[in-house]
């Protein structure tokens, strides 16, 4: 991916991996678009960084996503890049019950969410003489996390998504990219993974991260060193030890 000269729409870009891009990118002079549902983490990302742009969209809602893509291309002709970076990650209590709320909360947000995106700005994406898809899924799309089943579910069927879109677009303009983080301090799931210090810090994943969109991700796919074990868990032989270590009895 050329990492810069680009325009370029990030999902999520209010706070945690979504920020981090953003900032990365807007760093090397890419014209940054960063979306969201909380209008107050967009104007501080925004008054910090001038230049960059800012809508708010709600992922889960289908009408806003069509909405919201309509104005990003009117006001963002340009646009060649998104990064379908916005999601949820709640525990479930399976067995407790009243838990399907927020399954379908996290499937509409991280995975209809991007599909519908994707579908909306595609036309616009193949026009242009290159573009990009960027997906970002997880380590656990490869091994779950038994508390957040949903998350971990929605997270490989966007693993799965990307292979088929990379696939029916490789003779287009447009290159699909997945991104499969490991556990990072963001406040994804709070105050204690924002501060963990067996997460890896964000600011080396984003480090990791810019420096290998500037290369060619093998099989599409940006892999920092710290999710490898999950990532190849199955092909190694220690998807039960690496279930076992994400999920202690």
């Amino acid at each position: 991916m050329h990492t810069t000269g680009n325009t370029i729409l990030i999902t999520g870009g209010g706070s945690g991996i979504g920020r981090g891009l953003a900032e990365a990118f807007h760093a090397q002079g890419n014209q940054v678009i960063i979306a969201g549902r909380r209008q107050s983490a967009l104007d501080e990302v925004v008054a910090a960084y001038p230049g960059m742009a800012a809508f708010t969209v709600d992922m889960a809602d289908a009408d806003s996503i069509i909405a919201f893509a309509h104005q990003v291309i009117e006001a963002h002709p340009a646009l060649n890049a998104v990064i379908n970076n916005a999601g949820i990650m709640v525990n479930e209590d399976l067995v407790g019950g009243n838990y399907l709320s927020i399954a379908e909360a996290t499937t509409a947000t991280n995975l209809l969410g991007p599909i519908r995106l994707t579908a909306a700005l595609l036309p616009h994406l193949l026009a242009q003489p290159k573009a990009s898809i960027l997906t970002v899924s997880s380590g656990l799309a490869f091994v779950p996390m038994a508390a957040t089943p949903t998350y971990s579910a929605t997270k490989a069927a966007i693993h799965s998504y990307s292979q088929a879109l990379r696939h029916q677009l490789r003779d287009t303009s447009v290159e699909v990219i997945e991104i499969a983080p490991p556990y990072v301090q963001t406040y994804l799931q709070g105050e204690h993974q924002a501060n963990d210090p067996h997460a890896m810090s964000l600011s080396d994943f984003i480090t990791e991260t810019m420096s290998l969109l500037a290369g060619t991700p093998e099989n599409g796919e940006v892999l920092v060193q710290r999710v490898h074990p999950l990532r190849f868990a199955e092909q190694t032989g220690r998807a039960a030890t690496m279930f076992g270590f994400i999920n202690p009895a």
